[in-house]
């Protein structure tokens, strides 16, 4: 009989539906979750206030404001948040939006399909990087991306200072498309400065041919 007192808490993120799950062998359960703006803001705004997030543009805003942020993004049809999920332990925020309704439609010509993807990933954790780790989490949610949402195309537009993004990116299968100004957003809700931007697409072919 287990010791009460020693036995693992279950995980806070149990009890909610994934999006999507996918057991990958020699890494884990990933499963996708519906982000909370509220239950998740505490995790979201430690991510997102480290200087490596600076180009999630998100830096020196408060736990409230983060909030504010992803309560505003859950009321649109068109862009969503996910909190991404490995055994139990949260390793990355996922969004998704339609190009067609986003200013990276003034920069490049939307296909139908298309689909566009933010992501960002956790701090490394106490043992620090692991080769194949970030890859193996990226293929998972290309999966939910481009299968489970049955689409054709990502399309990602990270800052063109990202490198390692944007290197990221190359070595999942994206091709590097051109360097573009996105133009600045000022809305009553959202205010997005202008970037200058990588474009690089992943085709569904491609990531999962066959």
């Amino acid at each position: 009989m287990s010791d009460p007192h020693t036995s693992p808490s279950p995980s806070p993120y149990a009890s909610r539906t994934p999006v999507h799950e996918q057991e990958l062998d020699g890494f884990g359960t990933v499963r996708v979750l519906r982000l909370d703006a509220e239950a998740d803001a505490a995790v979201i705004h430690r991510w997102v206030s480290e200087e490596r997030a600076a180009f999630w543009g998100m830096n020196g805003l408060t736990r409230e404001r983060v909030a504010g942020i992803y309560a505003h993004m859950d009321t649109l049809d068109t862009h969503h948040a996910f909190l991404v999920v490995k055994d139990g332990e949260p390793v990355a925020l996922l969004q998704t939006y339609e190009p067609e309704a986003d200013r990276v439609s003034e920069c490049y010509d939307a296909e139908p399909g298309d689909i566009g993807v933010h992501l960002l990933l956790a701090p490394a954790g106490t043992e620090g990087a692991r080769p194949g780790w970030t890859a193996a989490l990226a293929g998972s949610l290309m999966a939910y991306v481009l299968l489970g949402l049955d689409r054709k195309r990502i399309v990602v537009d990270p800052d063109v200072d990202n490198e390692k993004a944007i290197a990221r990116f190359l070595r999942q299968g994206f091709t590097a498309g051109p360097a573009v100004v996105l133009p600045e957003v000022d809305l009553p809700d959202v205010y997005l400065p202008e970037k200058k931007a990588q474009l690089a697409f992943l085709r569904r072919e491609v990531a999962f041919p066959g």
